[in-house]
This record gives C-alpha cells, sequence and structure tokens, in this order.
C-alpha cells in the first residue's frame, strides 16, 4: 500500500530539495475544492500551461458519445517529492486538452506512486496548494502541502503574473532577476557591438566563421552562448530567439518574412510514400533551366491555389471563427484538386511543436554586409511576445498571416542516385507577429 508523502515546511528546505532534484523552475498553484483526483487539477481555460510544463506523445482520445468530451492526452513524467528529498514516480500522470472549451487539466497523478499526498489530493479541502519544479530533463518534481502548513505562509510574498495563467513562480535563489530583464540587458549589450563577424557555435561551444546567407540567427545565437541543436524547446533562458532582416533597425517589426518554424509533414501522401515520390508527383521542373531538377516551393496560403504546384492549404477540423480544434485527428492539409491529401500536419503534433518552443519569443531586428567579410548588426528596438498557443498560431494561418513556404528540391531526379532537400517552413511577416500573442511589447532597449 502506498504510502502517505510527507510535507516540506520550509521555504529555503524547498528550494534546496527542488535543486537537488535537478529543478531548475518552480510554479505552484492554489487549489481550489475541485481540483482533487476525482476531478482532476483544473490548469486553466487556455494553453498557459502548455508552455510551462514539459510534456511529450499527444494522442487524440474520440469521444462516442459526446463530441465535447473529445481531447487530446499527452505524457508527463513526474514523481513526488518528499521532505527527505526522496522521488516517488506517478507513472499514469498525464496532462488532459479540451480544445473544444479550451481546458487542460492533470490527471493520474496519484496512480502507482510509492508515496503519494492522497490526504491533500483525494479531498476538496480549502487551501492546499499544488507546487511543481520543472527540469532541463523534462521532469515534473511535485510536492503538495496542506493549509496549515507554514510554507504555506511563506508563498503569500508571490504573487501571480500576467500571462502565466494559474501558476506563481517561486525563485529559486531569493531576489534571482528575471529571465525577461537577463534577456533585455543581453540584447542591449549585443545591439552595443554594432557589426560583427558571422560565427556559428560548433557542438562544443566555440565560435568558427560562418560564410552563408543565412548566418543572422546564428550569429546572435552565439554572443548569447546558444548552441544549435534542434531541440523543440526555447533557444536562451526560456526564451525563442527570432532575428529577422530589417531596413530600418530603430522601427519596430520592420523587414521581409521570417521562419517561425520547419516541421516536416505528419500525414498525407508526403509521408505514406516519402518524399521523393511527393516531389515527382506534386513538384515542377527547376525554372532556372536547371537539368534533371525537381522543385517543390512557392508561398501557400489558407484557401488559395498555388499556381506552381496547384496544391491549396486547408485547416480540416479547425473552426475559425471559434478558434477551437473541433476534429482532433485534423491537421493543416495541402490538398490537390482531385482531393488528394499530399501533406498533412496533424494538430496533435503541432500543439507540442509549437508550444513548448514558442511560450516566450524575442523578435530581433538586424542588418547584414558582406565586406569586408560576412557581418551583422542588431538593432535596438525589439518585440517580445509571451502566452501563444496553436489557437493563435492557426488563426493566423486563416487570417494568411503564416502561410507556407517551402524549399525543396530533387536533384538527378530521373536516376537512381537522386538526392533531395527537404526544407518545410511556415512564415509571417514582421508586422503581423503580435497575433501570435496575448501579450506583444515593443522595447527601446535604449530606454531600460
Amino acid at each position: 500500500m502506498a504510502e502517505e508523502l510527507s510535507e516540506i515546511t520550509r521555504l529555503d528546505a524547498l528550494r534546496s530539495l527542488m535543486a537537488r532534484a535537478g529543478v531548475t523552475r518552480i510554479v505552484f498553484k492554489r487549489l481550489a475544492p475541485n481540483d482533487n483526483s476525482k476531478n482532476q487539477i483544473y490548469l486553466g481555460g487556455d494553453y498557459t500551461a502548455l508552455q510551462i510544463l514539459p510534456y511529450s506523445d499527444v494522442t487524440a482520445d474520440i469521444s462516442r458519445t459526446d463530441s465535447k468530451r473529445d481531447r487530446f492526452k499527452t505524457k508527463v513524467k513526474l514523481q513526488w517529492l518528499n521532505k527527505e528529498g526522496a522521488l516517488f514516480e506517478a507513472p499514469a500522470t498525464q496532462l488532459i486538452l479540451y480544445p473544444k472549451y479550451p481546458e487542460v487539466r492533470l490527471s493520474g497523478f496519484l496512480k502507482g506512486a510509492g508515496q503519494r499526498p492522497s490526504q491533500h489530493l483525494a479531498s476538496r479541502n480549502e487551501g492546499r496548494v499544488l507546487i511543481l519544479g520543472i527540469t532541463p530533463d523534462d521532469r515534473i518534481v511535485a510536492h503538495v502541502i496542506g493549509a496549515e502548513n507554514p510554507l504555506n505562509k511563506q508563498l503569500d510574498q508571490y504573487k501571480l503574473q500576467e500571462g502565466h495563467g494559474l501558476f506563481v513562480d517561486i525563485p529559486l535563489v531569493e531576489h534571482l532577476q528575471d529571465t525577461r530583464g537577463q534577456l533585455l540587458d543581453a540584447l542591449k549589450e549585443i545591439a552595443q557591438r554594432g557589426w560583427v563577424n558571422s560565427v556559428k557555435l560548433d557542438k562544443t561551444g566555440n565560435a568558427i566563421p560562418y560564410r552563408a546567407l543565412n548566418g543572422g540567427g546564428y550569429t546572435l545565437e552565439a554572443m548569447l552562448g546558444v548552441v544549435p541543436n534542434g531541440k523543440n524547446e526555447p533557444d536562451y533562458l526560456g526564451w525563442e530567439i527570432k532575428q529577422h532582416k530589417s531596413p530600418a533597425l530603430e522601427e519596430p517589426l520592420k523587414g521581409g518574412a521570417l521562419t517561425l518554424m520547419t516541421p516536416e509533414p505528419t500525414g498525407g501522401y508526403y509521408r505514406t510514400n516519402g518524399a521523393k515520390d511527393f516531389i515527382r508527383t506534386f513538384g515542377y521542373p527547376d525554372k532556372k533551366g536547371r537539368p534533371d531538377r525537381l522543385n517543390f516551393g512557392g508561398v501557400h496560403r489558407y484557401e488559395q491555389t498555388q499556381t506552381s504546384t496547384g496544391l491549396m492549404l486547408h485547416l480540416d477540423g479547425f473552426n475559425a471563427d471559434t478558434g477551437k480544434i473541433e476534429d482532433l485527428n485534423g491537421g493543416i492539409v495541402l490538398r490537390s484538386a482531385d482531393g488528394t491529401k499530399a501533406a498533412i500536419w496533424y494538430y496533435k503534433t503541432l500543439i507540442e511543436q509549437w508550444t513548448r518552443k514558442h511560450a516566450k519569443a524575442a523578435y530581433i531586428p538586424s542588418l547584414s554586409r558582406k565586406e569586408p567579410q560576412m557581418q551583422y548588426r542588431y538593432g535596438h528596438v525589439v518585440g517580445l511576445g509571451e502566452k501563444s498557443s496553436i489557437t493563435h498560431f492557426l488563426q493566423a494561418v486563416a487570417a494568411t498571416e503564416i502561410y507556407y513556404d517551402p524549399g525543396i528540391k530533387l536533384e538527378h531526379a530521373s536516376t537512381d542516385h537522386s538526392k533531395i532537400k527537404k526544407r518545410s517552413q511556415f512564415r509571417i511577416k514582421p508586422k503581423d507577429i503580435p497575433t501570435l500573442y496575448e501579450l506583444f511589447e515593443v522595447i527601446n532597449l535604449r530606454e531600460t
């Protein structure tokens, strides 16, 4: 029989034990009576919780009797922490996403754990607090305290901040500067450097010269100490870093399009037949006359036929008027005139790809020059966006603000030695970026 989890009673002990468990961020939620193991724990009427809590493997669970109960489920690696610092796996924990409300809940958190806070989470008692620590390896280290616990009173000093949903942050170190302030200080110092040589960090963190034309992002990341890794997580202190070319560094959100993300299709002809057959079927001969080469490119916007490929972008199962996903098995679809689904990006995979990486993002303008060598300069006027969700993303697609702009090519296409380059990218103009976030602020770093 599972034991009752022992309670931590001091804030300094909580910080110490959480840090020892590998935690780099601590948040808490004051529980309502309905927040219990029977009714699940309510984490908000939007997707803010998905921007804070790590999860994986989103799956669709379709109700046979009530479409309002259709939901996404995700796996969560949750461990209960006792006052001695021991950890106890709760293997059945999952996040439940109800997209038609929308609503996020935590479920299964008591089942299978060797020690667990049943006294508090099987009850409806007032004053309970759920504390969650997040680790870099995507674990959640959890603890619950009751109303009479002295730690409860100590938590009163921390207040809910706009954009954090129902979660309140506890700094791991008292008086630690917030990540927003640290980010702005770093970007201000970078802007003050003026022109810098184009570089890219290698896997060991060493800066090496980079001569390709797409070095603006790599150079900015290098100055922030960010090693390119391809992981689906923010770049710097929980912020996704996005540089964009701009003709006016002192004016906000100017310039050409920037790439938001580059997910490969997860369904359709592309997935079932492979990228090479896809481009042979839906691509076209190289327009510059390069022999035996097929391309698949061009801007694909919502419900507009792309002239080169003949395909149209659709949002299957998404209601753009209400902003709700109505078919959990739907997705962004490239469809031909005869109804063939050439490529699909299922919502269940886009939720994780978009929400985890773009919860908070910084947009930094840049200029480039090739002489005396490839160099970049970054602006003082930056944009900070917070609290995005898959709904924001899909509504921007429906408004034709986000569009699919691939760069896929197949060389030696008619031979057995064909070579493919794949790049599926969703892009947006800088002026439309604020629509992706509930909170967006333009900041002049000279005034910070």
